[in-house]
C-alpha cells in the first residue's frame, strides 16, 4: 500500500504524488456507495498493483470553493483594475479562508494600469490590509512570496482574469500555464483553469484553480464572519460578543472611516445581513 497525494482529479482520473512520482488512479467502487469525495490535496492511500485509492485519510481543513484540502495558506489574487478591484470578493475570501483555519495572503495584480491617481488611492488601501494584520505582496514580489510559503501548500483563489496562473508562471515558468486577456466588453476575465491543479515549486506546493467571482457565507456561523475582520478586535467593546452594529458601548463603530476602511466595515455588515437573511429563511422551512 501506497501513500500519496492527489494533486489533479479530471473525471475518473485521479493523478496521485507519491514521493514525486505520479500515479493513474482511480476509485474504488464503495467511495460513491459511502458518498466519500476525495479532494485535491487529500492525502490517500493507494493499491499499488491495481492503481486504485483505497483511503482517504483524514483531513485538517477544507475549502468547498475552490474545492481543496489539507492546505495551508490562501493566495487570494487580486486584481486591482481590467478586472477592477472588488473589495467585496476580497473580505469574503478572507472571511471564508480564516473560517476554515487557512492562512492569508493578499496579492495585488495589475498595478501597472492603474493612473497615477488610481495608484496614490490603491497604496492607501493596501497600507491598510497591511496594518489590520495581514500579509499583502503586488505579484511582482515573488521572492518574498517565496519565503512566505516555505515548506508550505498554498491554494490560489480569487476572481476570473485576477492573474492566478499569471502569477504561477511568473514564480515558475517551466509551467506554461494556459492565460487569456479578459472581457473587455464585460470587463471579467475568461475561464482558461478548468480544474483545480496542484504543482510543486521548489519546496513548496501551489493549487491553480479556476477563478469565480462571487462566493456565499451562508454555511458560516456569524461569530466567524466577526473574527474575520481581525482589526475590530483591537476595540476593547463593552461586551465581549459585540456585534459591532447598533450595539451598545461598541468602541469599533466611532472608528469608521477614519481608524478602520469604511468600505470593511460597510462589508461587515452586508456580510450580517446576508447570514441572518438566509437564516430566517432556513429557520422558516
Amino acid at each position: 500500500m501506497l501513500k500519496g497525494r492527489i494533486k489533479n482529479i479530471n473525471s475518473t482520473k485521479y493523478i496521485v504524488d507519491v514521493n514525486d512520482k505520479d500515479y493513474d488512479c482511480v476509485l474504488r467502487g464503495i467511495f460513491r456507495k459511502d458518498k466519500i469525495t476525495p479532494l485535491v490535496g487529500d492525502y490517500v492511500e493507494i493499491n499499488e498493483k491495481d492503481l486504485q485509492i483505497t483511503k482517504v485519510l483524514p483531513r485538517k481543513n477544507f475549502l468547498s470553493r475552490p474545492n481543496i484540502a489539507n492546505v495551508d495558506i490562501a493566495l487570494i489574487i487580486t486584481s486591482v483594475k481590467k478586472p477592477d478591484l472588488d473589495l467585496v470578493l476580497l473580505d469574503k475570501l478572507l472571511v471564508h479562508v480564516m473560517a476554515n483555519n487557512i492562512q492569508p495572503v493578499i496579492c495585488f495584480t495589475k498595478t501597472d494600469l492603474l493612473s497615477d491617481e488610481e495608484l496614490k488611492e490603491f497604496k492607501k488601501v493596501m497600507k491598510y490590509y497591511k496594518n489590520a494584520g495581514y500579509d499583502a505582496i503586488l505579484n511582482e514580489n515573488v521572492l518574498k512570496f517565496k519565503r512566505l510559503v516555505n515548506d508550505k501548500v498554498v491554494v490560489t483563489c480569487g476572481q476570473t482574469g485576477a492573474g492566478k496562473s499569471t502569477f504561477i508562471n511568473r514564480i515558475d515558468d517551466s509551467l506554461h500555464l494556459e492565460t487569456k486577456p479578459i472581457s473587455e466588453s464585460l470587463n471579467r476575465g475568461v475561464h482558461t483553469t478548468r480544474y483545480v491543479s496542484l504543482y510543486k515549486i521548489e519546496n513548496f506546493y501551489i493549487a491553480d484553480t479556476p477563478g469565480f467571482s462571487s462566493l456565499e457565507l451562508n454555511q458560516l456561523e456569524e461569530e466567524q464572519i466577526r473574527h474575520g475582520f481581525i482589526e475590530f478586535d483591537e476595540y476593547d467593546c463593552k461586551y465581549k460578543d459585540c456585534s459591532h452594529i447598533n450595539t451598545d458601548g461598541c468602541k469599533v463603530i466611532p472608528h469608521v472611516g477614519d481608524e478602520i476602511l469604511q468600505s470593511r466595515y460597510d462589508n461587515y455588515q452586508k456580510f450580517i445581513k446576508e447570514h441572518n437573511e438566509s437564516s430566517s429563511k432556513l429557520f422558516k422551512k
